[in-house]
């Protein structure tokens, strides 16, 4: 099954390339959790991540010291919250406690699934919970939340997409003497996916099983190792199969640490997610792939065509490796969390408009950027706007995750620390959309959802 070359090869992947496993994350549905009274209910979900995540960190240590495979985060995604509140009425924000005292006692990383969704309309517990996002990401640590506003399918709720660029404004003050961490924790998607093992995006959707295990793997510094050594003369063809060669070793990693904590956990084995994610250690980036492909600098013409052949031959290779693949897959592009793009756009090579353009060929969208502080609630909703705008209208999942630097203007610096990082307040058009975003409404779906 194994021989020499390939022990010592994924040695080097791991020791000198940052090839890790991202995350292990647990999916629990908590529907039957549901109940009229919010503290029986908030009880029942406490109890149930408990027994179902009892031995979810331990597993993954056991799998680490096995197999030396780096597991970054152990992390629980679960049911959207709004569901439960739908059931139970009453302070939203008990949920978020009884989700963050649950990921304290379990020992996890991060908690997601303090979630609505709303691409066609608001039910019971949906206004409730979106309205208590500020409230519930200042007051726990370990929570996420998303919020899906629009698909391909049903079009984009601009009601939602106008309270969503409230509450990330409210959110970001409301944590401002913490780095506006809270902003950082929060999510809006169009086409979320239901089984994303990353956060701060992850939820259990409806459609999954009571209890599954998802893993998200990372490998842009293994790309970026194995395109340094190839010639400057090799066309993109060679260059493309080359990343695709590596995406498979990637991948076939991940589907071992998969099934071996879905044996050991006793759940089944959900997906692997191929996502480059990077980091800000020097030499995990995905704007570093981009370069080595030939670009001076991340933000240059050609950048977009760089990452839409980076994404496509990431998803090809992960594929032949495994039958799981699912969740984003494909490359991030989070500002802060990727040498390169920090690099780049305090150089100002790299800006909100060029990001915007590349989000139309990759995983995810405008994510973890800084803005400045000033930003009006219509601007952000209107960036939302557009984002999830390119993900209706060519199928695919997109994503607003901005924080608004409070105090801040652009060219000063954010910190974060860990894996979230640091980067520079980028510049944003300050040209009102007011007019717009006030009209609400639903913008309806295109032509290509007729598919059926």
């Amino acid at each position: 099954m194994w021989n020499t070359k390939d022990i010592l090869e994924t040695i080097k992947m791991i020791q000198d390339e940052n090839l890790d496993i991202r995350t292990t994350t647990m999916g629990i549905s908590l529907l039957d959790c549901a109940d009229t009274d919010i503290d029986k209910a908030c009880q029942k979900v406490y109890d149930k991540i408990c027994k179902k995540a009892e031995n979810l960190v331990s597993t993954g240590e056991e799998i680490e010291a096995k197999y030396g495979i780096p597991i970054v985060n152990k992390r629980i995604s679960v049911t959207p919250i709004a569901m439960l509140a739908g059931v139970s009425g009453g302070d939203v924000t008990k949920y978020a406690k009884a989700l963050d005292k649950a990921a304290d006692t379990v020992g996890i990383d991060f908690i997601g699934g303090y979630s609505a969704l709303v691409h066609k309309g608001f039910s019971a517990g949906d206004k409730e919970l979106i309205e208590s996002i500020p409230q519930a990401l200042s007051e726990t640590n370990l929570v996420c939340s998303s919020i899906n506003v629009g698909s391909t399918k049903a079009g984009i709720n601009m009601d939602a997409v106008k309270m969503m660029g409230q509450q990330i404004k409210k959110t970001a003050e409301i944590t401002s003497d913490r780095q506006c961490i809270g902003a950082a924790k929060l999510v809006v998607f169009c086409n979320a996916p239901e089984d994303n093992p990353f956060m701060a995006g992850a939820f259990h959707g409806p459609g999954e099983p009571d209890c599954v295990i998802n893993v998200g793997v990372s490998g842009p510094g293994v790309v970026r190792a194995t395109l340094a050594k190839m010639d400057d003369t090799a066309d993109l063809n060679e260059v493309a199969n080359e990343i695709k060669k590596t995406a498979f070793k990637i991948t076939r990693m991940g589907q071992l640490v998969g099934s071996e904590a879905s044996e050991k956990l006793g759940v089944p084995f959900g997906i692997i997610d191929l996502s480059l994610a990077p980091t800000p250690a020097i030499g995990d980036s995905v704007a570093q792939v981009l370069e080595e492909i030939g670009l001076e600098q991340t933000g240059a013409c050609g950048t977009t065509a760089a990452l839409a052949m980076l994404n496509d031959a990431v998803k090809k290779g992960g594929v032949m490796a495994s039958g799981n693949v699912g969740g984003l897959s494909g490359a991030f592009i989070p500002v802060t969390e990727d040498a390169g793009m920090i690099d780049a756009a305090g150089k100002g090579s790299l800006t909100i408009e060029k990001l915007e353009a590349m989000t139309s060929v990759c995983s995810v969208g405008l994510d973890m950027i800084v803005i400045p502080g000033d930003t009006t609630p219509e601007v952000i909703s209107a960036l939302i706007a557009d984002e999830a705008a390119i993900g209706m209208i060519n199928s695919k999942t997109t994503a607003v995750r901005v924080i608004p630097a409070i105090g801040l203007k652009d060219g000063e610096q954010l910190d974060f620390g860990g894996l979230l990082g640091y980067g520079p307040v980028m510049k944003l058009s300050t040209l009102s959309p007011a007019k717009m975003i006030n009209r609400g409404g639903r913008i309806p779906a295109p032509i290509q959802s007729l598919k059926n």
